[in-house]
């Protein structure tokens, strides 16, 4: 048989896996993946996973990508945008039912996160009540820095480090502190804040002008590892809170407290 003969029928084998493939592609196209992307979009969303902070899950827990509240974030050159706290509304702003708890008994749930928490060393400092929520730093006895912002829902009790800086910035006690991620984590000098306490105000008060108009810094900025954390002032009513990076300068605002009611300095 002539070597033309057989790379004929070559080329006709050829011609027909390919007209086998490409049917049966344009079939896959047609039925299988239309069903696929009907059951991905079927989904639940409010399955997502993000990062968190629940009383339950320590320093880092679960929440759902519809729950997460919003916070202001700012550059130091200018320019802001809405990101994600990273943390369930739930755990520290959703209403239960019933009256609200009182300061001290915010202060009694806190006692025991901390003493739960294993941190030793630890005291309670500027505990306030906002309409959303409990506030209340934890700073280090012998350092006098600030390791901790926590939250308390007024309704359950639930204590839950804040979202936003606290989580984000806090290069010793938050999400990313060296080991906690199975990682090699932040380097030591990451919690050195290289800013100032007076140049971290200045830049608190540039965002404020810019802003909040008439709204203003108080004296003094509480020091966290890798962040400030600063009272913002309506005269002398605190109108809200603002972080400012201890390395970077940028800005985040807090906007998940609602209206100050009332406050009670601890620890000093």
């Amino acid at each position: 048989m002539k070597a033309s003969h057989w790379i004929g029928i070559g080329a006709l084998i050829t011609l027909s896996v390919l007209a086998v493939a490409l049917v049966g592609g344009w079939w896959l196209w047609d039925t299988v993946f239309p069903r696929l992307t009907v059951q991905a979009e079927a989904l639940p969303q409010a399955e997502t996973p993000v990062a968190g902070c629940g009383a339950s899950m320590g320093m880092m827990g679960w929440g759902t990508a519809r729950s997460q509240t919003q916070g202001e974030f700012c550059s130091a050159a200018g320019g802001c945008g809405a990101m994600a706290s990273g943390c369930p509304m739930a755990d520290s702003s959703a209403p239960g039912e019933g009256e609200a708890l009182t300061l001290e008994e915010a202060r009694t749930a806190l006692e025991a996160y901390l003493k739960d928490s294993g941190n030793e060393g630890l005291e309670l400092v500027d505990l306030m009540e906002f309409e959303h929520n409990f506030y209340a730093i934890a700073r280090e006895v012998d350092t006098g820095t600030g390791a901790m912002e926590l939250l308390v829902n007024k309704w359950t009790g639930a204590v839950s480090p804040e979202m936003g800086p606290n989580m984000m910035w806090n290069a010793k006690y938050g999400m990313h502190r060296r080991g906690m991620m199975g990682g090699a984590g932040v380097e030591p000098f990451a919690a050195e804040n290289t800013l100032s306490a007076e140049e971290a105000l200045k830049l608190a008060q540039a965002w404020l002008d810019e802003n909040q108009p008439g709204v203003s810094v108080e004296a003094d900025a509480d020091s966290f590892y890798g962040y400030f954390t600063i009272h913002a002032l309506a005269g002398e009513r605190i109108e809200g809170m603002v972080s400012v990076h201890g390395r970077t300068g940028q800005v985040w605002y807090h906007s998940w407290h609602g209206a100050f009611i009332q406050a009670e300095e601890t620890g000093e």
